[in-house]
């Protein structure tokens, strides 16, 4: 840990898979400790996850975070308060669907987060782990408005084909399994920390961000404490101000407990 901090963060962002999470999607009482501790002495607490707000439910009774952005950045809860929401309309929603399945073929996974709901094409052997919620559906007249879409693909040559197919739609690779994230262009964790600072009027390098991933970048890059998880790709290793300890090591608890150092700060477990 080589980073210098004079001044401590007024808010944290914090990825949950890969980085706040340990591998078996859990968040240890050690770190639900120093999040406490952080939140008691000014600093506002914030997961930033690409997971939809329905598969986070209980790392948010856990926590009590005071900021949740989900989705990618798609949504954004300040204090309990929406204050950003963003998706695809039915017909873009119905579009981006059918061109997975013409794309990828029609033995194609897909699954599809709404506001409250997480849907599922694939009927059998579930995780349990990751998804025990998700409501099946063969997405072939899908009534919902997605804020976004997740299709089983590692070519980024085909998910580009279904990007296109409606206007101002990314995708981005995940890079633990072989799947990519469809969403509006500007529903990013980069606009999402970008607006967090405007709405509670905290400086970006007043901010410090934990991440592991893609979708992470513009996140990192963005802040003034950017952090790469031990874990992280070299991507987001090479973009960060410093690294920490692994999720499976709690290496944002550890760094915020001894790089956090002033007097008012009491990182005891």
């Amino acid at each position: 840990m080589n980073l210098t901090i004079s001044t401590p963060p007024r808010l944290v962002l914090i990825d949950l898979d890969g980085t706040l999470l340990k591998d078996d999607k859990t968040i240890s009482p050690y770190t639900t400790k120093i999040l406490k501790q952080c939140q008691q002495v000014g600093i506002f607490i914030g997961f930033c996850t690409s997971r939809g707000n329905t598969s986070i439910s209980h790392h948010i009774q856990q926590v009590q975070p005071d900021i949740v952005v989900t989705n990618g950045g798609a949504t954004i809860r300040c204090q309990g308060k929406i204050i950003h929401h963003q998706g695809f309309s039915q017909t873009e929603t119905q579009t981006l669907l059918d061109a997975a399945y013409k794309i990828i073929g029609p033995n194609c996974e897909i699954t599809v987060d709404t506001e409250n709901q997480l849907f599922w094409n694939r009927g059998d052997d579930k995780s349990v782990m990751f998804h025990p919620q998700a409501i099946e559906h063969d997405f072939k007249d899908f009534p919902h408005c997605a804020l976004k879409i997740c299709v089983q693909t590692d070519d980024k040559t085909l998910a580009a084909a279904i990007a296109q197919t409606v206007p101002h739609c990314h995708a981005i690779l995940f890079s633990d399994v072989p799947w990519h994230s469809f969403a509006p262009s500007t529903a990013t964790k980069e606009a999402a920390t970008r607006r967090l600072s405007q709405e509670l009027s905290i400086p970006l390098e007043h901010i410090m961000a934990f991440g592991d991933d893609f979708n992470d970048l513009g996140m990192i890059s963005t802040v003034g404490y950017g952090i790469a998880m031990g874990n992280a790709i070299p991507e987001i290793k090479a973009a960060a101000k410093d690294i920490t300890c692994t999720n499976n090591q709690d290496g944002v608890a550890r760094y915020l407990e001894q790089v956090l150092t002033p007097s008012s700060f009491h990182f005891s477990v």
